[in-house]
């Protein structure tokens, strides 16, 4: 059963925590916790815990050429504990240890996740940290996108797009930042009436608002309707 080891000053990730066809060449990694510009595969390690966890996951998927089929590993556990009596049951303390490590394999054999994500969803648990689980998505995210070059953008719509429509707006968004790949999430957002949102850039900092919701509101401010909401 996977492991984690913790001294005052650092937490070691032991290449044995994975199966054998999965182990780095030589050395152990290790997470420092009290040195947030260590750099994993050239990507700057995030002072949180949640951005340390990440990066190490990262750098084992590099690694072993799995980056890719890790990151889908990862879309499955986001989607997973977005239940909240899922995340509920992981994050509580008082849970014995062995019956979460045996939901995490059902969960590993029915999303036919890979060995070493099965494993450091253990390590989560034995180091009582699932409960910043959300956060380590988020931050996985953020190393993939930077070591393949990609942004994310997430598209929300009243109803779910084609996929011809989707594939348009990857190609528009990939012309606006010149990212070599494009990932797109999408969103059922029934308040925006019709129309869609696109979201990109750090931390969805930038937006396109092709909704009927901002058509209406913009014909609002001009008739200086202001607080007055209209019924549609």
């Amino acid at each position: 059963m996977a492991s984690l080891q913790q001294t005052p000053t650092a937490l070691s990730l032991q290449s044995n925590l994975l199966s054998p066809s999965l182990r780095l060449p030589k050395n152990p990694f290790i997470l420092k916790l009290s040195a947030p510009r260590r750099n994993f595969t050239g990507v700057k390690m995030s002072a949180t815990v949640a951005g340390s966890y990440a990066a190490a996951l990262a750098d084992v998927a590099k690694s072993n050429n799995t980056l890719d089929s890790t990151s889908a590993d990862i879309e499955k556990i986001e989607k997973f504990f977005a239940d909240k009596s899922v995340y509920d049951f992981f994050a509580n303390p008082t849970i014995d240890p062995e019956k979460k490590r045996q939901v995490i394999d059902e969960i590993s054999k029915s999303s036919a996740l890979q060995p070493h994500t099965a494993n450091f969803l253990n390590i989560l648990i034995d180091a009582k940290r699932v409960d910043a689980i959300k956060d380590i998505v988020k931050e996985f995210e953020k190393v993939y996108n930077s070591l393949t070059d990609t942004e994310s953008a997430v598209v929300s719509s009243v109803v779910q797009l084609e996929s011809e429509h989707l594939a348009q707006i990857a190609k528009q968004v990939q012309k606006l930042t010149g990212a070599k790949n494009v990932r797109i999430k999408t969103v059922i957002e029934p308040s925006l009436v019709a129309g869609f949102t696109i979201r990109y850039g750090n931390a969805g900092s930038k937006l396109i608002d092709m909704s009927v919701k901002k058509q209406l509101e913009e014909i609002a401010a001009e008739l200086d309707l202001g607080d007055i909401q209209l019924a549609v």
